[in-house]
């Protein structure tokens, strides 16, 4: 792996840069000591991402712990993302009523395959290890997991509001479930990791992994909480389930017209979540706004830059295309919803939510606006032809000469 031989930032630059956006930092002390012996010796610290290895298509909701080891990267450090390959066969049972079905060891190498191909499409490949903990999990033997086990009691491992919850609620719990994050912690002994990052809804593991590493007389992790992303309802949390998400690998001119419906409420939080902008950029633009920039002025440069950074080429296209379809078109900046179901999200299948919501008095009627070109995606004149084209969340539609809808899924 390539050593950055780059002289690294101070240590208050680079808390700067990581704290920003950051929910939490356990360990922050202990975290500048690590810093500065990093920057005197020029050599980067290792930061762990453990990861579950279901696999999902990553969206912005995703990409807000992976722009953070990014922006690490930059800063001289490395990566070693953990993928959880033997822990997946136990299952996970964080946030979950019961036990999460265990993988197989099939299941665990294809979806790691997916899921790392997209992770190199935001971290620093030339900076990153992936590495998978059954090479040492499965090395330990019976005496080893029985000392492991001693570092820590039942009252704490109940202390998982999900533990606790079935506990309370008399739904069973295995006895290998408690050595899920036993284990993940583990990971941490075995990288020897200076800084693990994750989500709020990783805190008992992570903070886990400290606690094992100074019951094993070593130097305990800092950790790094990043928030969960809100969608764009603004109120929930990205989701690919409830249609609020930005996908990374969604068309440049969808995910360009996407970002510019985020709720001006979330502005500055994406711009601190998911943009590699420096915190004092961030400070200015978050200024800017409250002394009265025009918020759609802002959120247009956000959607610029998000675009960027996933589709370089076409970024600049997308933003012609935006213009062109919305700003010049006449399209009101406060537009109806039309909620749709998603196994009714074709142009013909929204049909009858049209006319129960009155958008036009029959199918018939709708079918003669969409023939003589009185029906219009984005801005773009619809056809017959076009009754099976799959619509997506944040589409807008105008149906006759005034009727708009955005369509939410």
């Amino acid at each position: 792996m390539r050593k950055d031989k780059k002289k690294m930032k101070t240590v208050e630059e680079q808390m700067k840069i990581i704290a920003k956006g950051a929910k939490e930092i356990v360990g922050e002390e202990e975290l500048r000591n690590k810093l500065t012996r990093a920057i005197a010796e020029n050599r980067g610290l290792t930061i762990k991402l453990g990861l579950d290895p279901s696999a999902p298509d990553i969206h912005l909701g995703h990409s807000v712990v992976l722009r953070k080891i990014r922006q690490m990267q930059e800063l001289g450090h490395r990566a070693v993302i953990v993928i959880g390959d033997f822990t997946g066969r136990i299952g996970d049972p964080t946030g979950k009523s019961k036990g999460r079905a265990a993988l197989s060891e099939e299941q665990v190498k294809e979806n790691a395959r997916t899921y790392t191909e997209q992770i190199f499409e935001i971290v620093d490949k030339e900076k990153t290890e992936v590495v998978f903990n059954s090479s040492w999990l499965k090395q330990l033997n019976f005496e080893e997991v029985i000392r492991l086990a001693a570092s820590v009691t039942v009252a704490r491992i109940l202390e998982r509001d999900d533990f606790s919850d079935r506990y309370k609620n008399n739904i069973p719990i295995g006895l290998h479930e408690f050595f899920y994050p036993l284990m993940q912690a583990y990971d941490s002994v075995a990288l020897k990791a200076d800084i693990e990052i994750g989500g709020t809804d990783q805190t008992f593991n992570i903070l886990m992994g400290r606690s094992l590493q100074k019951w094993m007389g070593m130097e305990a992790q800092a950790a790094v909480f990043m928030p969960i992303l809100e969608g764009l309802d603004g109120v929930e949390k990205m989701s690919k389930s409830l249609g609020n998400y930005i996908g990374i690998h969604e068309p440049a001119t969808v995910m360009f017209k996407k970002v510019m419906e985020v709720p001006d409420s979330l502005i500055i939080r994406y711009y601190e979540l998911v943009t590699d902008e420096h915190p004092d950029r961030v400070a200015g633009l978050k200024k800017e706004l409250e002394e009265g920039r025009n918020p759609r002025d802002v959120k247009y440069e956000l959607a610029r830059i998000i675009t960027g950074l996933y589709h370089k080429e076409e970024a600049e296209e997308a933003e012609k295309y935006y213009r062109e379809a919305f700003m010049k078109k006449g399209i009101p900046a406060a537009i109806p919803e039309l909620v749709i179901d998603l196994d009714k999200d074709t142009l013909g299948g929204i049909i009858p939510k049209l006319i129960e919501e009155k958008y036009v008095p029959s199918g018939s009627e709708f079918r003669r606006l969409l023939s003589q070109g009185g029906i219009s995606l984005n801005g773009e004149v619809l056809s017959l032809e076009e009754l099976d084209s799959v619509l997506v969340c944040g589409d807008v539609m105008k149906i006759g000469k005034k009727k708009f809808a955005k369509i939410i899924k």
